[in-house]
Protein backbone atom coordinates (compact mmCIF):
# COMPACT_ATOMS: atom_id res chain seq x y z
CA UNK A 1 0.00 0.00 0.00
CA UNK A 2 1.35 3.46 -0.77
CA UNK A 3 1.80 6.20 1.71
CA UNK A 4 -1.26 7.74 2.29
CA UNK A 5 -0.54 10.88 4.56
CA UNK A 6 -4.37 11.63 5.64
CA UNK A 7 -3.74 9.60 8.43
CA UNK A 8 -1.74 8.86 11.21
CA UNK A 9 -1.26 6.58 14.17
CA UNK A 10 -2.00 7.73 17.78
CA UNK A 11 1.31 8.02 18.56
CA UNK A 12 2.02 10.20 15.34
CA UNK A 13 -0.42 12.54 16.66
CA UNK A 14 0.78 12.74 19.83
CA UNK A 15 4.01 13.36 18.69
CA UNK A 16 2.74 16.32 16.38
CA UNK A 17 0.71 17.54 19.25
CA UNK A 18 4.50 18.62 21.04
CA UNK A 19 5.27 20.39 18.07
CA UNK A 20 1.77 22.19 17.61
CA UNK A 21 3.20 25.92 17.03
CA UNK A 22 0.63 27.23 19.41
CA UNK A 23 2.81 25.83 22.21
CA UNK A 24 6.57 26.41 21.29
CA UNK A 25 8.53 28.82 22.49
CA UNK A 26 9.10 32.07 20.24
CA UNK A 27 11.36 34.63 19.80
CA UNK A 28 9.87 37.65 19.92
CA UNK A 29 10.08 41.68 19.19
CA UNK A 30 7.14 43.94 19.75
CA UNK A 31 5.24 47.38 20.56
CA UNK A 32 3.59 47.29 23.70
CA UNK A 33 1.69 50.04 24.61
CA UNK A 34 -1.99 50.54 26.77
CA UNK A 35 -4.23 53.48 25.96
CA UNK A 36 -7.45 54.69 28.51
CA UNK A 37 -10.72 54.86 26.73
CA UNK A 38 -14.03 55.51 27.62
CA UNK A 39 -15.55 53.69 30.85
CA UNK A 40 -18.81 52.85 29.09
CA UNK A 41 -17.36 51.93 25.73
CA UNK A 42 -14.61 49.37 27.49
CA UNK A 43 -17.49 47.85 29.93
CA UNK A 44 -19.44 47.32 27.20
CA UNK A 45 -16.83 45.44 25.17
CA UNK A 46 -17.19 42.78 28.08
CA UNK A 47 -19.65 39.55 27.82
CA UNK A 48 -20.78 37.53 30.88
CA UNK A 49 -19.16 36.95 33.29
CA UNK A 50 -15.89 39.37 32.66
CA UNK A 51 -15.67 41.73 34.80
CA UNK A 52 -14.70 45.58 33.69
CA UNK A 53 -11.65 47.21 35.61
CA UNK A 54 -9.93 49.94 34.53
CA UNK A 55 -11.12 51.16 30.93
CA UNK A 56 -7.53 50.71 29.38
CA UNK A 57 -7.12 48.95 26.03
CA UNK A 58 -3.80 47.02 25.44
CA UNK A 59 -2.17 47.19 21.80
CA UNK A 60 0.78 44.80 21.03
CA UNK A 61 1.88 44.52 17.27
CA UNK A 62 5.22 41.50 17.05
CA UNK A 63 7.32 39.89 15.37
CA UNK A 64 6.81 36.27 15.85
CA UNK A 65 9.54 33.77 15.05
CA UNK A 66 8.51 30.52 16.16
CA UNK A 67 11.16 27.92 16.29
CA UNK A 68 9.62 24.70 15.12
CA UNK A 69 12.36 22.83 15.04
CA UNK A 70 16.22 23.47 15.27
CA UNK A 71 16.51 23.77 11.40
CA UNK A 72 12.96 25.53 10.88
CA UNK A 73 11.58 28.70 12.61
CA UNK A 74 8.15 30.29 10.88
CA UNK A 75 8.53 33.70 11.17
CA UNK A 76 4.70 35.66 11.62
CA UNK A 77 3.16 39.27 12.08
CA UNK A 78 0.61 39.79 14.76
CA UNK A 79 -1.48 42.14 17.00
CA UNK A 80 -3.27 41.93 20.18
CA UNK A 81 -6.09 44.31 20.92
CA UNK A 82 -8.50 44.03 24.31
CA UNK A 83 -9.51 45.00 26.70
CA UNK A 84 -8.53 45.46 30.34
CA UNK A 85 -11.30 42.45 32.84
CA UNK A 86 -11.04 40.43 35.51
CA UNK A 87 -12.39 36.81 36.08
CA UNK A 88 -12.83 35.27 39.62
CA UNK A 89 -9.98 37.38 40.88
CA UNK A 90 -7.67 36.91 38.07
CA UNK A 91 -6.94 40.29 36.00
CA UNK A 92 -6.36 40.29 31.96
CA UNK A 93 -7.05 41.11 29.12
CA UNK A 94 -10.33 40.22 27.17
CA UNK A 95 -9.10 39.65 23.20
CA UNK A 96 -11.04 41.84 20.94
CA UNK A 97 -9.32 40.65 17.87
CA UNK A 98 -6.39 39.24 16.51
CA UNK A 99 -4.86 39.72 12.99
CA UNK A 100 -2.12 37.37 12.09
CA UNK A 101 0.03 37.29 8.79
CA UNK A 102 -0.41 33.27 8.26
CA UNK A 103 -3.30 30.82 7.86
CA UNK A 104 -1.46 28.61 10.53
CA UNK A 105 -1.53 31.27 13.05
CA UNK A 106 -4.78 31.75 12.78
CA UNK A 107 -6.35 28.17 12.86
CA UNK A 108 -4.15 26.98 15.22
CA UNK A 109 -5.27 30.10 17.50
CA UNK A 110 -8.76 29.92 16.75
CA UNK A 111 -9.32 26.51 17.24
CA UNK A 112 -7.03 25.85 20.04
CA UNK A 113 -7.86 28.86 22.07
CA UNK A 114 -10.91 30.52 20.81
CA UNK A 115 -8.65 33.65 20.20
CA UNK A 116 -10.35 36.27 17.47
CA UNK A 117 -7.42 35.91 14.59
CA UNK A 118 -7.60 36.96 11.18
CA UNK A 119 -5.79 37.12 8.02
CA UNK A 120 -3.80 40.46 7.84
CA UNK A 121 -0.98 42.57 6.65
CA UNK A 122 0.99 43.60 9.30
CA UNK A 123 4.62 45.46 9.33
CA UNK A 124 6.94 46.15 11.84
CA UNK A 125 9.53 48.21 11.24
CA UNK A 126 12.78 49.09 13.66
CA UNK A 127 14.94 51.69 12.15
CA UNK A 128 17.57 54.00 13.67
CA UNK A 129 16.70 54.60 16.88
CA UNK A 130 12.61 54.18 16.09
CA UNK A 131 10.38 51.88 15.71
CA UNK A 132 6.73 51.40 14.08
CA UNK A 133 4.04 48.95 13.18
CA UNK A 134 1.34 48.96 10.74
CA UNK A 135 -1.82 46.27 10.02
CA UNK A 136 -3.88 46.62 7.21
CA UNK A 137 -7.34 44.31 6.10
CA UNK A 138 -9.31 44.19 2.97
CA UNK A 139 -6.89 47.04 1.85
CA UNK A 140 -7.58 49.19 5.28
CA UNK A 141 -4.54 50.23 7.25
CA UNK A 142 -6.74 50.75 10.19
CA UNK A 143 -3.72 51.00 13.39
CA UNK A 144 -1.03 52.09 13.54
CA UNK A 145 1.69 52.22 16.33
CA UNK A 146 5.30 54.66 16.30
CA UNK A 147 7.41 56.65 18.46
CA UNK A 148 11.18 56.52 19.29
CA UNK A 149 12.99 53.84 20.99
CA UNK A 150 14.60 55.82 24.41
CA UNK A 151 15.75 54.95 27.51
CA UNK A 152 16.28 51.00 28.45
CA UNK A 153 14.59 49.55 31.42
CA UNK A 154 16.63 46.13 31.43
CA UNK A 155 15.54 42.85 30.84
CA UNK A 156 12.13 41.56 32.83
CA UNK A 157 10.32 38.20 33.07
CA UNK A 158 6.34 38.82 33.76
CA UNK A 159 3.53 36.44 32.65
CA UNK A 160 0.34 38.06 31.31
CA UNK A 161 -3.63 36.36 31.38
CA UNK A 162 -5.95 36.80 28.67
CA UNK A 163 -9.75 36.27 27.97
CA UNK A 164 -11.40 34.28 24.81
CA UNK A 165 -14.36 31.88 24.01
CA UNK A 166 -13.72 28.87 22.17
CA UNK A 167 -17.03 28.56 20.06
CA UNK A 168 -18.45 26.44 17.91
CA UNK A 169 -20.71 28.13 15.22
CA UNK A 170 -24.02 25.55 14.23
CA UNK A 171 -24.09 23.90 10.92
CA UNK A 172 -28.02 23.81 11.78
CA UNK A 173 -30.42 26.65 10.55
CA UNK A 174 -31.87 26.93 13.84
CA UNK A 175 -29.40 27.21 16.19
CA UNK A 176 -26.50 29.64 16.98
CA UNK A 177 -24.13 27.14 18.32
CA UNK A 178 -23.24 23.30 18.14
CA UNK A 179 -22.24 23.35 22.17
CA UNK A 180 -21.99 25.84 24.77
CA UNK A 181 -19.54 28.06 24.18
CA UNK A 182 -16.22 27.87 26.45
CA UNK A 183 -14.62 30.53 28.20
CA UNK A 184 -10.66 30.07 28.05
CA UNK A 185 -7.99 31.75 30.17
CA UNK A 186 -4.62 32.33 28.27
CA UNK A 187 -1.15 32.36 29.87
CA UNK A 188 1.55 33.89 28.50
CA UNK A 189 5.21 33.49 29.87
CA UNK A 190 7.60 36.60 28.44
CA UNK A 191 10.81 36.67 29.15
CA UNK A 192 12.48 39.85 28.04
CA UNK A 193 16.24 40.08 27.37
CA UNK A 194 16.04 43.92 26.22
CA UNK A 195 12.83 46.46 26.96
CA UNK A 196 13.01 50.04 26.02
CA UNK A 197 10.27 53.06 27.21
CA UNK A 198 9.03 54.34 23.74
CA UNK A 199 8.74 58.35 23.87
CA UNK A 200 7.09 60.48 21.12
CA UNK A 201 4.68 57.34 20.73
CA UNK A 202 1.55 57.69 18.51
CA UNK A 203 -1.55 55.27 18.32
CA UNK A 204 -3.45 55.98 15.29
CA UNK A 205 -7.06 54.37 14.85
CA UNK A 206 -8.37 54.47 11.50
CA UNK A 207 -12.16 53.62 10.23
CA UNK A 208 -12.65 50.28 8.98
CA UNK A 209 -16.12 48.80 8.91
CA UNK A 210 -15.03 45.09 9.02
CA UNK A 211 -12.47 45.94 12.35
CA UNK A 212 -14.00 48.37 13.83
CA UNK A 213 -11.17 49.57 16.46
CA UNK A 214 -11.81 53.19 15.41
CA UNK A 215 -15.08 52.87 18.06
CA UNK A 216 -12.75 52.37 20.60
CA UNK A 217 -10.80 55.99 21.19
CA UNK A 218 -7.84 56.87 22.17
CA UNK A 219 -8.31 59.26 25.47
CA UNK A 220 -4.34 59.17 26.53
CA UNK A 221 -1.77 56.80 25.83
CA UNK A 222 -0.73 55.07 29.22
CA UNK A 223 2.52 53.34 28.20
CA UNK A 224 3.87 52.35 25.17
CA UNK A 225 7.42 50.35 25.46
CA UNK A 226 9.89 48.36 22.89
CA UNK A 227 10.53 44.47 23.76
CA UNK A 228 12.67 42.03 23.03
CA UNK A 229 12.61 38.45 23.70
CA UNK A 230 10.89 34.85 24.06
CA UNK A 231 7.19 33.77 25.03
CA UNK A 232 5.45 30.60 26.00
CA UNK A 233 1.89 30.31 25.74
CA UNK A 234 -0.93 27.82 27.51
CA UNK A 235 -4.65 27.84 27.99
CA UNK A 236 -7.30 26.70 30.62
CA UNK A 237 -10.98 25.92 30.18
CA UNK A 238 -12.60 27.57 32.90
CA UNK A 239 -16.23 27.30 32.19
CA UNK A 240 -19.02 27.02 29.61
CA UNK A 241 -21.60 29.99 29.42
CA UNK A 242 -24.64 30.56 27.91
CA UNK A 243 -24.48 30.84 23.89
CA UNK A 244 -26.29 34.39 24.65
CA UNK A 245 -24.02 35.45 26.52
CA UNK A 246 -21.31 36.00 23.98
CA UNK A 247 -23.52 35.87 20.95
CA UNK A 248 -23.68 39.95 21.05
CA UNK A 249 -19.39 39.71 20.35
CA UNK A 250 -18.50 36.79 18.54
CA UNK A 251 -19.90 37.81 14.99
CA UNK A 252 -16.94 40.26 14.88
CA UNK A 253 -14.47 37.44 14.32
CA UNK A 254 -16.58 36.78 10.84
CA UNK A 255 -16.24 39.70 9.12
CA UNK A 256 -19.61 40.98 9.76
CA UNK A 257 -20.93 42.97 6.60
CA UNK A 258 -24.01 43.89 8.36
CA UNK A 259 -22.77 47.36 9.76
CA UNK A 260 -25.36 46.79 12.96
CA UNK A 261 -23.50 48.03 16.40
CA UNK A 262 -25.23 49.61 19.70
CA UNK A 263 -24.63 52.97 20.81
CA UNK A 264 -22.80 53.73 24.36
Amino acid sequence: MALLRYVKTLDQVREAKQANPEFLPSTVRSIRAVYETDAAVASALLPRPLEATVPEVCVTCSHVAMHITPEFTFEIGSMIFGVRCRYEGVDGTYLITMPMTAEAAVVGGRETYGEPKKIADIRFDQGEGSVSATVSRMGMTYLELAGRVGESLGPRELVEHAYCYKAFPSCEKDKFFDTDPLLVRLEWRHRHERVHRVEGGSIVLRESPLDPVADVPVRRIVSMEYEEGSTQSNGTVLRSVPGEWILPFLHQRYDDTSGAGIEV
